[in-house]
């Protein structure tokens, strides 16, 4: 049971770590609200690098921010975090490799390899955090200013990049802790790492009373 769940553990980490990169590199983290408009001739959109106007026919431009100290300090902290998500979900991946009953690295004992799967599997639940806060940040931003009578800019709402990193970020966390619990369970069963299986004792022979022998001649 142990080895199914770290395989799912496994599968479902890398899953939110391509699903993460997919979410830093989404256009779509927030999109011009309609509400109050009558007519509606282009929609504006933004990430984290740049920001896109659209006008009815299709024809999107884009502009980068051009100055990273010229930024807003949410979306800097933002940018970091996203980053660091993906740096770590890189790292975790790799000792997550390492640490798979399946695979065979030399000398390695069960106890040792059960260790490194458990390191990579709390680096996948800081990568999600980190996934999470940056995504939950950067999503208040956006109510805050819409729900402002005083902002006299434009209004917009949560796109579907923010949607993409929560998922990413939610199966981060449960990938990790499937690993973390399947490699607790592999530890507990023993040295040999098969849980289940309970160590055979053997006891001597119970040595004869001399008072009750029986003597023959």
């Amino acid at each position: 049971m142990s080895t199914a769940l770290e395989a799912v553990g496994f599968f479902l980490c890398v899953a939110s770590w391509l699903i993460i990169g997919t979410a830093l590199a989404n256009d779509y983290w927030k999109v011009s609200s309609y509400a109050g408009s009558v007519i509606v001739s282009n929609r504006q959109y933004e990430n984290l690098w740049h920001s896109c106007a659209e006008d009815s026919t299709g024809i999107a431009n884009c502009r980068d921010f051009e100055s990273m100290l010229a930024l807003p300090g949410y979306i800097q902290a933002c940018r970091a975090l996203m980053v660091i998500a993906l740096v770590l979900g890189l790292i975790s991946t790799v000792m997550s490799v390492m640490g798979l009953k399946c695979i065979k690295l030399g000398s390695t004992t069960e106890q040792g390899k059960a260790k490194i799967a458990v390191t990579g599997g709390i680096l996948f639940i800081l990568a999600g955090l980190c996934d999470m806060v940056a995504c939950s940040w950067y999503a208040s931003r956006i109510v805050q200013e819409f729900h402002n009578p005083m902002y006299g800019g434009t209004k917009f709402e949560p796109g579907p990049g923010l949607y993409i990193g929560w998922a990413g970020g939610v199966l981060a966390m449960l990938g990790g802790s499937m690993m973390c619990c399947a490699c607790k369970r592999a530890s507990a069963g023993g040295a040999g790492g098969y849980p289940g299986h309970a160590a055979k004792v053997y006891k001597p022979t119970p040595m004869s009373d001399p008072g009750t022998a029986r003597n023959y001649v």
